[in-house]
């Protein structure tokens, strides 16, 4: 893995400094060494001279589409994840950029490892840590950690059938393979075979630990609202309290307003400060999108998402 992960990183420098050179693109967004252990930082580049500070590890957790939107003047190029390209489509066909205004890098993702469930998994302060092959060495002050990388993935990244970035301009690494034999997330399998009671429980639960800091929105590609509902005075949606109602109405709010344009990234729960489970809501909502319209977000590059589009032909099974 972590010569894998060397040669990728090489490939993807080399292609960043030759599309800056030609001016191909103007701006290039990547990943970059973190300030802390086990996390990368977004990196962006518009001197070729300076591509050499772009890398590529198995802490790339973060989903580069969300920046898309500061950008939209520019061409730019975009390092890109299965997930993060699917975001990058479901955006293109809301007219979110222009065509041909970005190249997109695509990486085959060997899947993203959990930095929470690492931090868990030792006692003491994590000081450095690295791929050694396909084990995470983890070391502090008085301990040095081997860890099997395959047993600390994020949750999304367990589940997830479309590794391989589509449409990209290029693939900077091997296509990986897929694994279609994955269909719903145990966790989702789980919370739909709860009573309505149970479900709503669930929910109270999750939603009571949020604090409003909005990192969900934040780090989320598809909120590029220019006011959030939730900011919204005229006309006035919610309260801005901690109150149980408000917290609830904020994330059924958002979880509905993903249905259909989530790509599953898991960008949300990581940003999370509190660790709340967010994209079992989404995650079930995107499956009764695929049952009931045969519909993936970011799969098809022509099609609008269900809810964004109407026909005469829609089911109507729930008017009575």
């Amino acid at each position: 893995m972590e010569e894998r992960s060397k040669a990728i990183q090489d490939r993807i420098r080399e292609k960043a400094r030759e599309l800056l050179l030609n001016k191909t693109v103007d701006l290039i967004i990547g990943f970059g060494e973190g300030s802390f252990p086990l996390r990368t930082t977004p990196r962006f580049i518009r001197d070729p001279e300076k591509t050499d500070r772009l890398i590529w590890n198995s802490f790339c957790e973060n989903n580069l589409a969300t920046y898309l939107h500061k950008f939209n003047k520019f061409k730019v190029g975009i390092v890109v994840k299965g997930c993060d390209a699917r975001s990058v489509i479901a955006l293109s066909l809301e007219k979110r950029f222009k065509p041909d205004q970005l190249f997109l890098m695509g990486v085959p993702c060997q899947r993203m490892v959990d930095r929470r469930k690492v931090k868990r998994a030792v006692k003491g302060e994590i000081l450095r840590a690295f791929e050694q092959g396909d084990q995470i060495v983890v070391e502090g002050e008085e301990f040095k950690t081997i860890l099997k990388r395959d047993d600390f993935f994020y949750p999304s990244c367990q589940v997830c059938i479309h590794r391989n970035p589509i449409q990209a301009d290029v693939l900077v690494g091997d296509p990986v393979e897929e694994s279609p034999l994955i269909e719903i997330h145990p966790e989702i399998q789980e919370f739909a075979k709860k009573s309505a009671e149970e479900r709503w429980k669930y929910f109270e639960k999750e939603s009571s630990r949020c604090i409003r800091c909005y990192a969900c929105r934040e780090a989320c590609p598809m909120c590029y609202c220019a006011e959030c509902f939730v900011d919204s005075s005229n006309p006035k949606w919610i309260e801005k309290s901690l109150s149980p109602s408000d917290l609830e109405f904020y994330h059924i709010v958002r979880a509905y307003h993903q249905t259909g344009r989530c790509t599953g990234c898991g960008a949300c729960e990581r940003a999370c400060p509190m660790e709340i489970r967010l994209t079992y809501l989404t995650q079930k909502l995107n499956r009764d999108v695929k049952e009931l319209f045969n519909y993936e977000t970011g799969i098809d590059t022509k099609t609008l998402p269900p809810l964004s589009t109407y026909d005469m032909e829609d089911k109507q099974d729930f008017i009575k």
